[in-house]
């Protein structure tokens, strides 16, 4: 069965694709990786509204997706900050969204985290997958295999599946990742002002990070935290237990709409 149909909105001058699945309030915001986009989640928001009985709402970044293109590929190590305090506060002031949840993948939860603890914004809860909290050598070895990949391999062409322009949006992400300046990233100061309740989820196989990444979630964020690491699982815990993490998610978003 088709979902619902896309759309665009305006946000800081870029065209955002996004989808929504209705459902009832709060309604649960899905925050893609670093090279993911509304397709590439496949059916997961649709199951994610399913099983919680939530609104569902997923988009693409800028130069992402359906999205605007990026122009340029700018370097640095404030894209996901940019990221968290404006675009995604301008999103959701446009679609009217108060007090959502937050769920994203790797940069995604990164995203969710800065937001929750540096935006001075209610929200419900976050639920991060593999989210990265500093940089860590596994992460940044993986990502230069991700480089050669695509120079050598047919990898901007499945991207393109995805992506109006997978060129820029690898490169976006890639370049980011591997700056000399990004080796000692880290989001870890924003951990003590989130109060909401967190769910940190990793694969224990995890090609990008060590679980020092959930360990340090749930032992510094100030709200209630539940850390769970799923066995035969690497980085898209959301694909590799696909029904582990709806369980969890479901569960957790109860509690939270409970006690609020």
């Amino acid at each position: 069965m088709a979902g619902p149909d896309a759309f665009f909105v305006d946000v800081t001058g870029h065209q955002l694709e996004c989808v929504l699945y209705p459902g009832k309030t709060p309604t649960i915001i899905v925050l893609h990786e670093g090279l993911g986009s509304v397709a590439m989640w496949r059916d997961f928001p649709e199951k994610l509204a399913q099983e919680t009985g939530h609104a569902v709402l997923v988009y693409s970044r800028y130069g992402y997706g359906r999205s605007t293109p990026c122009t340029t590929h700018p370097v640095g190590d404030r894209y996901m900050h940019r990221e968290a305090l404006e675009a995604l506060p301008a999103l959701l002031d446009s679609l009217k969204i108060d007090k959502p949840f937050l769920l994203g993948h790797s940069d995604g939860g990164s995203i969710a985290l800065i937001h929750a603890g540096g935006s001075g914004r209610p929200v419900s809860g976050v639920i991060t997958l593999a989210a990265h909290v500093f940089n860590e050598d596994i992460c940044v070895a993986a990502i230069e295999q991700a480089k050669i990949a695509f120079d050598s391999t047919d990898m901007k062409d499945r991207l393109g599946r995805y992506h109006d322009d997978p060129e820029g949006a690898f490169w976006m992400w890639n370049q980011a990742w591997l700056a000399p300046s990004f080796r000692d990233w880290t989001i870890e100061e924003y951990l003590p002002h989130i109060f909401c309740p967190v769910l940190a989820i990793q694969g224990q196989q995890d090609e990008y990070g060590t679980d020092a990444q959930v360990h340090a979630i749930g032992n510094g964020v100030a709200g209630p935290a539940k850390v769970r690491i799923l066995p035969n699982c690497r980085h898209s815990a959301h694909k590799d237990q696909s029904q582990e993490v709806l369980a969890l998610v479901r569960g957790f978003v109860a509690a939270a709409t409970a006690t609020q």
